[in-house]
């Protein structure tokens, strides 16, 4: 079907609310979020010129790369705010300064790692994370000694399997202790308490393990689940520099940092145990933005790594947030181990299970059972239950022998007495 070029008034408030998300964005950045459905980003160019003769939106700078970046004027942004829905929080206005000769000043770095947040933001939303007005900039993380940690960005793509997601986006110009002190700090955030939570029930549970801890942290309250063990995942995105000196720098993030994503070992609960428990560790996914934009399926591609698993396996990212060694390993391996102990437990019974002394034949449940429920031994007690019946018939027969013995001996007795007493009587006669 052909394609209207033409920037109509639906796409002009597009533009408008994308800009009053991001602050600053490329006619490239907005095609890629708003219109991934056009085969280029010509009518978004077109536009953002239109808005630009409306007095809407302005040129801020132009990056190394040749893209100009836009961000709109105070008359856009007042349009921008009345445009987005209120839960959606407005970037602050970029005022245009002026150097002393009345030159422009530019924000240099941070307007390259601006169009850099707002591609990562594009090219995710492009492959169906979320939506431009689902994401969000610049939220504060405030830490109890007075730091904030603000997240370049935040998703919500609950559609895609990711209800949250933090992402820093990294343009290999900082130490990686930067990257690893970012970590620690949203680690620490992700502990806080929420207000009026109760500290004995909180360490009592964090002491226990599993998912219930999160029930009084803050951040439960503020991020949705995230369907997964473990805080609302963060992810960085590496951009610049060579695929060699990223491919250093996830490397050294990763060793730097592993406290932080590791998680814990569950061996001390049983035997046979090697599953993880990651409900108090923050899981770290990395990715590029070269990796992403190369891939036929963009972010949607297996273009993200799990910090803590094999390098070299890429995964979608769905993949890489899921946890297959946590709890559903641990789950079979707590069965299996259950089912060994079982078996370990009814070998040992089995050894201790008493034999017959007369046919050898091993004591069944019950007969083991009656032999067990007095503290006093009574005879019979080495047999089985068909020998004891036995023993008892014999018993019982005996007796009933030795009482007809006992009669006949009686009866016996008294005739001869009987008869001993008439002989007497006849000589007395």
């Amino acid at each position: 079907m052909k394609q209207t070029w033409k920037p109509t008034h639906t796409r002009k408030k597009e533009v408008l609310k994308a800009l009053g998300v991001f602050q600053r964005a490329t006619a490239e950045h907005l095609w890629r979020m708003l219109r991934p459905g056009d085969s280029h980003d010509r009518i978004t160019r077109d536009t953002l010129n239109a808005l630009k003769d409306d007095g809407k939106v302005r040129v801020e700078t132009r990056l190394e790369s040749g893209h100009q970046l836009w961000v709109l004027t105070e008359r856009g942004h007042k349009e921008a705010r009345q445009l987005l829905p209120k839960t959606v929080r407005v970037s602050a206005l970029r005022k245009r300064e002026f150097d002393d000769e009345g030159e422009p000043v530019t924000g240099e770095g941070f307007d390259a790692h601006a169009a850099a947040v707002t591609m990562t933001a594009a090219v995710l939303t492009g492959a169906g994370f979320g939506t431009p007005l689902s994401w969000q900039t610049e939220i504060g993380h405030r830490l109890p000694y007075g730091y904030t940690q603000y997240a370049d960005l935040t998703m919500r793509a609950p559609d895609a399997g990711v209800p949250a997601m933090l992402l820093e986006v990294d343009r290999v110009n900082e130490p990686v202790d930067v990257l690893v002190a970012k970590v620690r700090r949203y680690s620490e955030w992700f502990e806080l308490l929420a207000p009026k939570a109760d500290k004995d029930h909180e360490r009592a549970a964090r002491s226990y393990g599993g998912a219930k801890v999160h029930d009084f942290r803050l951040w439960s309250r503020i991020y949705p689940a995230t369907g997964h063990e473990g805080y609302v995942p963060l992810a960085f995105v590496f951009t610049g520099k060579t695929k060699a000196q990223r491919a250093s720098r996830m490397r050294r993030l990763e060793e730097a940092a592993r406290r932080y994503f590791a998680g814990e070992p569950y061996s001390g609960r049983a035997s046979g145990i090697t599953a993880v428990d990651y409900h108090q560790a923050v899981p770290v996914v990395v990715t590029e933005l070269e990796r992403i934009t190369a891939d036929a399926e963009g972010a949607a591609g297996k273009v993200w790594r799990r910090l803590g698993r094999d390098e070299d396996e890429w995964q979608t990212l769905g993949e890489a947030l899921d946890n297959p060694d946590g709890d559903r390993l641990y789950a079979v391996q707590w069965k299996e181990a259950r089912r060994r102990q079982e078996e370990r437990e009814a070998a040992a019974r089995e050894a201790q299970r008493p034999v017959c002394t007369r046919c050898g034949t091993k004591f069944t449940d019950d007969r083991w059972q009656s032999t067990r429920q007095s503290n006093w031994h009574s005879e019979g007690d080495e047999l089985c239950g068909p020998c004891l019946d036995e023993h008892h018939e014999r018993v019982r027969a005996e007796k009933a022998a030795r009482r007809l013995a006992e009669e006949a001996a009686v009866r016996e007795a008294a005739e001869a007495e009987a008869k001993k007493n008439r002989r007497l009587f006849g000589r007395r006669r």
